[in-house]
């Protein structure tokens, strides 16, 4: 089921010539369930793999994008994130990209603030559950197939990510959810998680293992050698940090949902 925002929103070129968004995003319901997470097959960090159990939430169907992102910097005063004025990353329906982890928490209190619903990132195990589709142990949302087979894979993000929803979404409705950019995530990363995670409703450990510590994020990115990531595939970095490939969707429980 998709939650459609009440507000409409208008498309245009740049900027400054953005109508008002919706102040939420489109939300897909996630129905709670059992699934196979990680991979035998994939990085160290992906294994062991283990049977998870996920109560239902909310995902948006897109990642965050430039245009919603300028509502919360005009609202807040907060300063744009580094690449904002560059022509390859500001269009006004790219996702938004340079935005730290801490930034995009941040985003989530302020969008919780405004409207009736307790926004905030989601965990690992909530991203890779919504990510497969329900395609169980699948390589990527579609199946198993290699990205270089999809159609116009060789033409898509030559400079920066492209705008959202310009391609089919997966089984769920979720766009661009294994490409375009990283993905915040709200856990601390730890590539041995695995090994201890409990099997209902995972949210991490309560701190990184790494030196500095590192927030999770998932999902693939614009620049690169190969654009999109497997399902199951982890990635890291500190949360200060402001990457061009790195952006956000939001999530919340199922039990702050509005239903229109």
């Amino acid at each position: 089921m998709t939650l459609t925002p009440a507000q409409s929103e208008t498309k245009s070129e740049t900027k400054s010539e953005t109508s008002v968004p919706a102040l939420e995003p489109s939300l897909v319901e996630i129905s709670a369930a059992w699934f196979l997470m990680g991979s035998n097959s994939g990085q160290d960090c992906e294994r062991p793999l283990h049977r998870v159990w996920i109560e239902a939430f909310l995902l948006a169907a897109t990642q965050v994008t430039n245009s919603e992102y300028a509502v919360y910097l005009g609202a807040t005063g907060s300063a744009p994130p580094p690449f904002w004025q560059e022509p390859n990353f500001n269009h006004p329906q790219q996702p938004v990209t340079g935005v730290s982890w801490f930034e995009a928490a941040q985003y989530c209190d302020w969008l919780s603030s405004r409207t009736a619903r307790a926004y905030r990132l989601p965990t690992e195990a909530e991203w890779e559950l919504a990510a497969r589709g329900g395609l169980e142990q699948k390589n990527y949302p579609w199946g198993d197939a290699p990205p270089q087979s999809l159609p116009d894979y060789a033409t898509r993000w030559q400079t920066g990510p492209e705008p959202v929803a310009r391609f089919a979404p997966n089984a769920f409705g979720l766009y661009n959810i294994c490409d375009n950019v990283h993905e915040w995530c709200s856990n601390w990363y730890d590539p041995n998680y695995y090994a201890a995670s409990p099997e209902r409703n995972p949210r991490g450990p309560g701190q990184s293992s790494m030196n500095p510590p590192r927030k999770s994020s998932r999902g693939g990115s614009w620049r690169h050698h190969i654009k999109m990531s497997r399902c199951s595939a982890r990635s890291s970095i500190p949360p200060e940090f402001h990457y061009a490939d790195y952006g956000f969707r939001v999530a919340c429980d199922c039990a702050n949902a509005i239903i229109e």
